[in-house]
């Protein structure tokens, strides 16, 4: 396998051990507002896009919708090294970029200028930037290009495609917001709803209520979070996570539940919002970032101003 074409190292930013760091790999697409640049690539070319950037590299690009969610990672970094100074079990942030390394000046300048702990900026020039995620020990991959999303998604990593929106900028501590079905845990109920409807669904979980549900394809991502999250005390924990989905409580609540106590995820908050619209709830919390497979609950989520990242089950 090729290497990329460049990997810059931040030197300002310990590097992490990958083996035990919770990788997140970002496109620049993600982290920062382009769709300006974006726009100018798709209509005049990569050489105008190459110019634009080259000619604005010291000015620094507004932010994206996964800003937000870095940015709270960073805090999470900063509490764990506070309470441990030699802890190895932080988050290690890489921007993976389509970008030449020419163009990418400006993608390292604006992290740089808004303080971003990125520890790698790896420019590629391969169609396909999702083989270099294993090789790099990502555990979470945000992009916003639907193919990249599933390439990653069908090679085992978590992934999910971000929305560029307008979002509001929430305070600490991070908190991570997770749907259940098809995200969480596998889409097998999903499926029984298709096929039978919510009357066949209900019969299928209480006939399943005590085998635990199987993997959804954030459940490595969620795993990880969680052993991050023990290190602290519930009150002192720079981490918050939740679960919000559309299951029932009185009919379908138990099952999640057994299956996240099997799994030895704690969550700290749940909310079975029974088919009820999901934005409410969402703007209560307030996430840095949402995680579902329906693009309508995705929908809810950015008329409220919450950082959404869809986790597409049809790739």
């Amino acid at each position: 396998m090729a290497e990329p074409e460049s990997t810059v190292l931040n030197t300002k930013v310990k590097q992490k051990d990958p083996s035990k760091a919770l990788v997140i790999a970002v496109t620049t697409r993600a982290i920062f507002n382009l769709e300006k640049e974006h726009k100018l690539y798709l209509e005049k070319g990569k050489d105008e896009y190459t110019r634009h950037q080259q000619a604005n590299q010291d000015k620094p690009l507004p932010p994206g919708t996964a800003f937000a969610f870095i940015q709270a990672v960073q805090y999470v970094n900063k509490k764990m090294l506070e309470s441990n100074p030699a802890e190895n079990d932080l988050f290690d942030i890489l921007v993976l970029s389509n970008n030449s390394p020419e163009s990418g000046a400006r993608i390292i300048n604006s992290a740089k200028h808004y303080g971003l702990e990125i520890s790698k900026f790896c420019f590629v020039s391969d169609e396909d930037s999702t083989q270099y995620l294993k090789s790099h020990g990502v555990k979470l991959f945000l992009s916003a290009d639907r193919t990249d999303v599933c390439n990653a998604l069908q090679r085992g990593v978590s992934a999910a495609l971000i929305f560029q929106q307008e979002v509001q900028a929430p305070s600490t501590p991070l908190r991570v917001v997770f749907d259940g079905d098809a995200v969480l845990f596998s889409d097998e109920t999903d499926q029984i709803f298709q096929e039978h409807g919510l009357e066949g669904a209900v019969r299928y979980e209480h006939a399943m209520e005590a085998v635990p549900m199987g993997e959804g394809p954030l459940k490595a991502f969620a795993m990880h979070l969680g052993k991050m999250r023990r290190k602290f005390s519930q009150e002192k924990s720079p981490i918050r996570t939740y679960l919000v989905t559309a299951r029932s409580g009185r009919d379908m609540g138990i099952r999640a539940i057994k299956t996240l106590r099997e799994w030895g995820l704690a969550i700290d908050e749940a909310f079975f919002m029974d088919g009820a619209p999901k934005g409410p709830i969402l703007a209560q919390i307030q996430p840095h970032i949402f995680f579902d497979d329906g693009l309508h609950n995705i929908q809810g989520a950015q008329n409220v101003g919450v950082p959404s990242a869809w986790v597409p089950s049809c790739c």
